[in-house]
């Protein structure tokens, strides 16, 4: 939250200052690190005073404006919170305000969930489900609305446009926590502000729902199967909703018209490309529409096929992966949902793949021509091993030689490492992937981060964490052997990462539990995978509350600057013919995706006495 403050003391400032935007940039740029985009600027400049004059003239003074609200465990904000008191129970009452300078806007290409605004070079999400969303997310995540969900509406108030110039957005569906007023309806804005908020202080409220405790996240795992199986369990927020409806309306187009599409989504670690993947499915699987997910990992398809169908046959066999396409008929399924599809590589072919099928077919061009609509979702910072090459300009080349059309949405929030934006601009700077470097972590209070000085008091650390009903996953960068053959003989695993006197096995190999440890497929989401270290290839996809990070000597540091040794790993994927620059790129890559899975907090270790300094002086020492 950027701001809080009493509708008449704000709408006074505003008016005797004259400098609420500037007030807000300057919290903004203390808060994020960074300073606020022009647009945003002048949103703030522009439609907070037209509520908060709206709110004294409804006799409304009294009533707490939260501004640039953070919805919990996401960087997504609501622009404004209205707190206050019920008029008819006295009970706290919470009005979600989204707040559009727009003039005009019409829905998008017949689909009123889309719409088009002149100056926006990309559709957005209609307003009455954007507040909507928020609303339903706020409920599920906010511990002070457990009890009491109806105590929250929304309202997207549109004060520049007339009923005339924004007419098409009303065909979706409106109710209490999606309700769009225009500046024609300015007089029925005051009296729906007054059926929810009497003229009392507001700030008793304000202090409960900033101060209830945030409810967990909900793992990807854990709703998968309710998700695909029966309902929806997610609540898809902005671009995620967008790219949802983006899909939805390819896939009716494709219906309609025999018209093939391609949909990428594109988005940074956490920014819930898994989460739209299995919404999609889960809707397409309940209407009916034959649909599939694919990925490159088997981790995270045998996971899936694990959770989501564990009950039905018929709900594994939706999980796939991308070289299972190769014998495709055009068009044999209707969507293809590629997840993770920075993992895409040159070719489906290997060394057991027959002779027949091995034509050097890109396994772009199998997995764009076996569905009426492929949807690829990627993070282009996760490739980690020699061969992924699934980028948004290379799928783009590809749509282009088949002549299909090709749109793209950007994701640009973060859910993941507990919603924080920082965090994950600190992660890119440290690693040298984006920014100018290394610099001190300032702590945000949505995530934390600290150092340790051994393994063992990272791993007593994270016990503690885990005592305290966390889950928790020790993860490292792939700098020892990883014993690949257990034999009869053995009556515990071998202890494969060595440093010191510390010692732990590395993640189970296989497809099968073993000595107490879970299967590699299942590290990340068995609670017994705690006892092992994970590598790369188990912890990419996943996300934990609690994780323990340990860089060894494939990445150290050396005065002023990152060293790579390619010498120091032993990734079998990487032979003499990789490059070296290839090599420094994917393991500075492993560590980024390593170190944005924890949810609540990460703990770094580094095997190199320089390296554990220079995390020193940029980290607060553990307790």
């Amino acid at each position: 939250m950027l701001f809080r403050e009493s509708a008449a003391s704000l709408a006074g400032r505003t008016r005797i200052e004259g400098r609420l935007a500037e007030l807000l940039s300057e919290n903004f740029l203390h808060r994020h690190g960074h300073r606020p985009a022009p647009s945003e600027v002048r949103s703030w400049d522009r439609s907070i005073p037209a509520l908060t004059n709206a709110l004294v003239e409804a006799g409304l003074g009294d009533v707490e404006m939260l501004l640039e609200y953070g919805l919990p465990l996401t960087s997504k904000r609501a622009d404004v919170i209205l707190a206050g008191v019920h008029p008819s129970t006295g009970a706290p009452s919470y009005v979600v305000v989204e707040l559009k300078q727009w003039s005009e806007a019409r829905p998008e290409d017949g689909d009123p969930l889309r719409c088009r605004v002149p100056s926006y070079e990309q559709p957005l999400l209609n307003p009455i489900e954007q507040v909507r969303g928020y609303c339903d997310y706020l409920v599920s995540f906010n511990g002070a609305l457990e009890h009491s969900p109806d105590s929250v509406t929304g309202v997207a108030y549109l004060h520049n446009a007339t009923d005339l110039t924004v007419a098409g957005l009303r065909e979706v569906q409106e109710d209490h926590r999606g309700r769009m007023f225009t500046g024609d309806q300015r007089g029925a804005f005051l009296d729906h502000l007054r059926s929810r908020l009497a003229p009392k202080p507001g700030a008793a409220a304000a202090d409960e729902l900033l101060q209830a405790k945030v409810r967990p996240s909900r793992q990807l795992m854990a709703v998968a199967a309710e998700e695909v199986r029966d309902r929806e369990q997610f609540v898809l927020l902005d671009e995620q909703r967008l790219a949802y409806e983006t899909v939805m309306s390819a896939v009716r187009k494709a219906r309609r018209a025999n018209r093939k599409q391609v949909v990428v989504v594109a988005g940074g670690p956490g920014s819930g490309k898994s989460v739209i993947a299995l919404s999609l499915l889960g809707d397409l699987y309940r209407r009916g529409v034959p649909a599939l997910h694919a990925t490159g990992s088997q981790s995270f398809t045998k996971t899936m096929r694990k959770v989501a169908g564990a009950r039905k046959p018929e709900v594994q066999r939706l999980f796939r992966y991308f070289n299972s396409f190769m014998e495709a008929e055009p068009n044999d399924i209707d969507v293809l949902i590629c997840d993770e599809a920075h993992r895409l590589r040159k070719t489906s072919a290997n060394r057991y793949t027959k002779a027949a099928l091995r034509t050097g077919r890109p396994q772009v061009a199998e997995l764009i021509d076996a569905a009426r609509v492929p949807v690829f979702l990627l993070d282009q910072h996760q490739v980690v091993r020699p061969g992924e090459m699934g980028t948004v300009d290379e799928i783009r080349r590809a749509a282009a030689e088949r002549e299909v059309g090709c749109q793209v949405v950007e994701l640009d929030s973060q859910f993941r490492c507990g919603g924080s934006e920082a965090y994950v601009r600190w992660v890119t700077g440290l690693l040298g992937l984006e920014g100018g470097g290394p610099e001190v972590w300032e702590p945000d209070g949505k995530v934390q981060l600290l150092t340790a000085s051994s393994p063992r008091e990272l791993e007593e650390f994270l016990e503690s964490r885990r005592a305290e009903g966390y889950g928790a996953r020790i993860s490292a960068g792939y700098c020892w052997k990883w014993t690949t053959k257990i034999t009869p003989g053995m009556t515990a695993l071998p202890a494969d990462v060595v440093i010191g006197d510390w010692s732990k096995p590395w993640n189970l190999y296989g497809d099968r539990a073993l000595l107490g440890a879970p299967p590699a497929p299942l590290w990340a989401t068995d609670p017994a995978g705690f006892q092992q270290v994970g590598c790369v290839y188990t912890a990419q996809g996943f996300e934990y509350d609690w994780s323990g990070v340990i860089m060894g000597p494939d990445l150290v540091w050396r005065t002023d600057r990152w060293v790579v040794d390619r010498t120091a790993s032993k990734d079998p994927s990487f032979t003499r013919a990789t490059p070296d620059e290839d090599v420094e790129r994917l393991v500075r890559n492993t560590y980024k995706v390593l170190l944005t899975r924890g949810m609540v907090g990460t703990v770094i270790y580094s095997t190199d006495a320089e390296t554990r300094e220079k995390l020193r002086t940029l980290i607060p020492t553990t307790t």
